[in-house]
């Protein structure tokens, strides 16, 4: 049994981490705390749904679409709402708190959005719904597959950014944007480019969510925080600390809802939460202060 808690603490893990990449490039690089973060996730998890239910698209082909689309609303979002924000903070400073406010309001409007489109029941549709055998244990395999396309989708995102010239520029915005002009790198292209690249993160992750979980239109919420969770733990920006926490996180909860009682899970992240903002607040893989 501890067996199959642990590869489904993984697997779970594994969607959590990838979530999380994409808040950490939201905030690590544009330097918004997207509070509509959640329903992006859901989002891209009902587009699935349609795309199994109504067309008869497996949702691993619908990542092809559903993938730039979220790129796309990303970039949107970034250029008519975010950008007048960051135009005004340059002399105002209050990025942060301006744009916590504006995707606060994003929030409900997307959620108000699904509910009337979709409604409050809980949706879910059946994929790959077997079991499959790994050391002893069974796992569905549309969990499997879930976290097999996180690992692919992570350590691609990974390689590009420590890898490739592009990424290079994203890095050197995130830990030095004053500086990041200097060299010819525009600053608010690449955060925007960022800001779109976290959603389709986001989307992936929802995608993959609505593979093996049952959702609704007002489950964004849980996903945002669940991914803030994970962002502090990790320290902010770093990606690889963002895969670990992930991977701790899924395995926390699952055991906790194993072993202990399964109403128990939300308060053992939280605990989790609030023991690192006390005892290591710049997150378990960041420069503790001095």
């Amino acid at each position: 049994m501890i067996v199959t808690a642990i590869i489904s603490g993984l697997v779970l893990g594994g969607t959590y981490a990838l979530v999380a990449m994409g808040l950490t490039l939201q905030y690590g690089i544009s330097r918004i705390m997207n509070l509509a973060y959640g329903e992006t996730i859901i989002i891209a998890a009902f587009c699935a749904y349609l795309l199994v239910s109504q067309l008869g698209i497996n949702p691993v082909l619908g990542l092809i679409i559903i993938l730039p689309g979220a790129f796309a609303f990303g970039y949107l979002v970034y250029g008519l709402m975010m950008q007048p924000l960051v135009k005004r903070s340059a002399k105002s400073g209050t990025l942060e708190v301006d744009s916590i406010l504006a995707t606060f309001g994003l929030l409900f409007v997307l959620q108000g959005v699904m509910l009337v489109v979709f409604g409050s029941n809980y949706t879910s549709y059946s994929y790959l719904n077997f079991g499959v055998q790994i050391f002893g244990a069974t796992i569905g395999a549309n969990r499997l597959l879930a976290f097999v396309l996180a690992v692919v989708i992570g350590a691609a995102l990974y390689l590009a950014l420590t890898r490739t010239r592009w990424g290079t520029a994203i890095r050197a915005v995130a830990v030095a944007p004053q500086s990041a002009p200097l060299v010819g790198i525009d600053v608010n292209r690449t955060a925007r480019f960022a800001f779109a690249l976290g959603a389709t993160l986001a989307a992936s992750g929802g995608v993959m969510i609505s593979m093996y979980q049952t959702f609704t239109a007002s489950m964004g919420v849980i996903f945002t925080m669940k991914a803030l969770v994970v962002v502090i733990m990790g320290g902010l920006g770093n990606l690889m600390g963002a895969l670990v926490a992930g991977l701790l996180l899924g395995l926390v909860e699952t055991l906790v809802a194993t072993y202990v009682d399964p109403g128990l899970t939300l308060a053992a992240t939280y605990a989790i939460f609030l023991a690192v903002l006390l005892w290591r607040p710049s997150g378990l893989f960041g420069k503790a202060a001095s």
